[in-house]
């Protein structure tokens, strides 16, 4: 059992969705959470009257599944990030699960 976790802008979120039914992953959660990214010094200095961070619409997935079911959605994603050439991949982080009840 791993614990998969899932990042994407709100643009893709269908997209994920359609991956999840490839890989069979039938079992999933979702949360809409803003992303930031912060400006470098040096945008700054060119842009001294901006926000320093750019909110980004974002839905984080996560789910308990079978390491198999992640090759295949992990195989996935890797296509479609490189057939997008995203500025804002998806992004997914596999993490071992020691015990659940």
């Amino acid at each position: 059992m791993k614990f998969l976790i899932i990042t994407s802008v709100k643009e893709h979120e269908k997209d994920v969705l359609n991956l999840f039914k490839k890989a069979k992953i039938t079992a999933f959660s979702d949360v809409d959470i803003n992303g930031f990214k912060t400006n470098s010094a040096e945008n700054l200095i060119d842009n001294w009257f901006s926000n320093s961070t750019d909110k980004i619409r974002s839905t984080l997935f996560f789910t308990f599944t079978e390491k198999e079911k992640i090759a295949v959605l992990l195989e996935a994603f890797k296509q479609f990030n490189q057939q997008k050439n995203l500025i804002n991949p998806l992004r997914a982080i596999v993490l071992d699960v020691a015990q659940f009840i």
